[in-house]
């Protein structure tokens, strides 16, 4: 049995004090927002201990789908590399960015900076996005749908160029025998966000899934559990949402979690099933829920 720990969105706190010139960008709002309320929001010390009980279950692997920092400033960084490395050596955890985590165009170069050991290929070099990562029974396709966006809006983007290459990755793997596990921050599919926060050629991914297929799709962004199906050539792909780890309210699926899945190999071939694990109402970390992933098997 190989197990898979994913968590999303932590979005780390506090924020560093921004110099006066950082604001003069979308990052005034974020900031504003950040002052109102979100960082009443978050909480570190649960966050500590969502990763404890991630660490607890001894996953072979961890995958984190973005927004680790909150509005991009440079000196949120070095604190998200210190949050990688408490989840992983980079051989162990895979990470993909979110739309904070590129909240302005600088923060490319940050986000390759910093987190580039996270997002290698298995040649162990930082060339961009798609990369592929064969752990395992798994095969794991990071892509970035992290774009800067105007205020207000917190659309992805994933552009002709990694779209090609998905479905080159995508076809080739298919004749392998690994279970293809796509990381994404944005819900690859039309129905999977608000206007605005959407993934902008989610159509696009969807024919690419429609024709290649995959065994499972992992992402963040809408900070909630939740468990969605795109349309594959050999029948249904599951879509698995994580909640924010660090989400101190709102309801059970809404409140700091992760998902554990479990790939066991078959004679019929890789089955997948999976677990939900997050705050509970008398304040203890555990089980959620079993995620309904219609008996998920790559042949």
């Amino acid at each position: 049995m190989f197990r898979l720990a994913h968590l999303s969105d932590p979005h780390l706190g506090p924020l560093p004090k921004p110099k006066l010139r950082e604001l003069a960008s979308k990052r005034l709002t974020g900031y504003m927002n950040w002052r109102r309320g979100r960082s009443r929001s978050h909480d570190m010390a649960l966050l500590a201990r969502i990763l404890d009980d991630i660490h607890a279950l001894t996953p072979d692997h961890i995958a984190c789908t973005g927004d680790l920092v909150n509005i991009g400033l440079h000196g949120e960084f070095p604190g998200a590399v210190r949050f990688m490395k408490q989840l992983g050596l980079p051989t162990e955890v895979s990470f993909v960015p979110g739309n904070h985590d590129a909240y302005v165009r600088t923060n490319t170069a940050d986000i390759e900076r910093y987190l580039a050991p996270w997002m290698t290929s298995d040649s162990g070099r930082y060339e961009g996005f798609p990369y592929v990562r064969l752990v395992g029974p798994i095969a794991i396709v990071g892509l970035s749908s992290a774009v800067p966006t105007a205020p207000f809006m917190a659309s992805g983007t994933l552009g002709p160029e990694q779209r090609e290459k998905l479905a080159n990755i995508l076809g080739f793997l298919a004749t392998q025998p690994q279970a293809r596990v796509v990381l994404i921050h944005h819900p690859p599919h039309r129905q999977g966000a608000q206007p605005g926060r959407g993934l902008t050629d989610a159509k696009r991914v969807e024919d690419i899934i429609g024709k290649y297929g995959a065994e499972l799709i992992l992402h963040g962004h809408n900070h909630v559990l939740s468990v969605d199906f795109m349309d594959g050539p050999k029948g249904r792909v599951p879509v698995v949402g994580a909640p924010s780890a660090s989400a101190i309210g709102g309801t059970i699926t809404h409140r700091a979690g992760w998902n554990l899945f479990e790939f066991d190999m078959t004679e019929h071939g890789v089955t997948i099933t999976g677990t939900a694990r997050g705050l509970l109402k008398d304040g203890s970390i555990g089980i959620i829920k079993k995620l309904e992933l219609a008996e998920a098997v790559t042949a």
